[in-house]
């Protein structure tokens, strides 16, 4: 497999939907951009006027006890004890501004095609989902009738 294939691959398996948005975390982000998590941090809230809410936010417990309900992340440890920033598509386009060394403006590339490969996936089978979507709604409707005949 081409080693391009293999790290958007790495790159769409740390890309989570919360708050109706896609985003990586703080930590995913710093391991594949080889710094510290702290290092990180600290750059963005010296930059924090380049991170308005729809660019960063920072989970609440709840998201977090969420995403270790759903195996996103292994445990709270996971995170260092610190609640995390989650970047947006233009929070992690914002991050190449600030963290400029050649690692992490190569894998910001690798990251920006990962997001429009997903646009592109998801734009491509729009008609797909609208039709899964009909047929599950269908199927619940058949359920409902079934449950209340067999009562």
């Amino acid at each position: 497999m081409d080693n391009n294939l293999i790290i958007l691959d790495n790159i769409k398996n740390k890309i989570h939907t919360i708050r109706n948005n896609q985003v990586m975390l703080d930590r995913d982000l710093s391991n594949l951009y080889n710094i510290e998590t702290r290092a990180l941090k600290q750059a963005v809230n010296r930059n924090i006027k380049r991170f308005p809410l729809d660019f960063m936010f920072i989970l609440t417990n709840e998201e977090i006890n969420y995403l270790v309900s759903q195996n996103v992340i292994p445990s709270k440890k996971y995170l260092g004890g610190a609640l995390p920033y989650a970047f947006t598509e233009q929070g992690i386009a914002n991050l190449a501004s600030i963290i400029s060394n050649n690692k992490a403006i190569g894998i910001n590339i690798q990251i920006m095609r990962t997001f429009v490969s997903i646009r592109r996936f998801l734009s491509n089978n729009a008609g797909i989902f609208q039709r899964l979507k009909k047929l599950i709604k269908h199927i619940s409707k058949y359920e409902k009738i079934t449950t209340k005949e067999a009562k």
